[in-house]
């Protein structure tokens, strides 16, 4: 079974329209954002908690990645000034290592949300874990449904839910599955590296088409 949230034990200080975020790297206070376009793109999720966490808001991470990393947590809190306690108490991460346990975390959300009020959900590895070959297509597809459903439940919340997701990297028939989630988000982002600077650009999109703004950043001690 998958697992319920837990506390996050950092290091000793060691669709329609979409709306780009108000701040640079920054992630919707409502509706669904969807990252993808990068190998890495389930890890990059880390250095969107600094400003979240600083900001006062609880996160809840649903981890089918498996990329959580607290010691970047922890130094990224360091970078901000920030405890790295207090960041451990505003975020709560689950960790599923199937397809069917991360559609069992998102159906049970409402109730992780009774106990623990998180103003922004993150979902890393969907749909990824749904590509794998052990599962049968059909079972996989009924997963995938399932999850689907229970990320427009959410919608009337006030929750922002973020996807990070390396489905394009992927070939194979089920990566129909991706076009299946972005359909349902309210903003679609990618990442793409800048091959003169090294910059990691993040680029808004609709429908495939770029929007105006794109944001670059340096990421530091970032190692993929």
């Amino acid at each position: 079974m998958a697992s319920d949230p837990i506390p996050v034990v950092l290091a000793a200080p060691v669709a329609p329209s979409p709306s780009p975020p108000r701040k640079p790297w920054a992630l919707p206070p409502a509706g669904l954002a969807v990252f993808y376009g990068r190998p890495e793109t389930p890890r990059l999720f880390h250095y969107f908690l600094p400003r979240l966490l600083a900001e006062g808001k609880q996160v809840l991470c649903l981890d089918g990645a498996n990329r959580f990393d607290p010691l970047l947590i922890a130094r990224l809190a360091r970078q901000r000034g920030i405890a790295a306690a207090e960041f451990n108490r505003r975020i709560r991460v689950a960790r599923a290592f199937t397809c069917f346990q991360l559609t069992e975390l998102l159906v049970r959300v409402p109730r992780f949300l009774e106990k623990f009020a998180a103003d922004a959900l993150i979902v890393t590895a969907l749909p990824d874990l749904y590509f794998d070959e052990d599962v049968r297509d059909r079972d996989a597809a009924v997963a995938f449904r399932h999850a689907l459903d229970a990320l427009r439940a959410l919608a009337p919340l006030p929750l922002g839910v973020a996807v990070f997701s390396d489905a394009t990297s992927f070939q194979g028939s089920r990566r129909a599955m991706f076009p299946q989630l972005t359909a349902q988000a309210t903003e679609l982002w990618r990442f793409a590296l800048d091959g003169e600077n090294g910059k990691l650009r993040l680029i808004g999109e609709n429908n495939g088409s770029q929007l105006a703004n794109a944001q670059s950043r340096k990421l530091q001690g970032f190692r993929g």
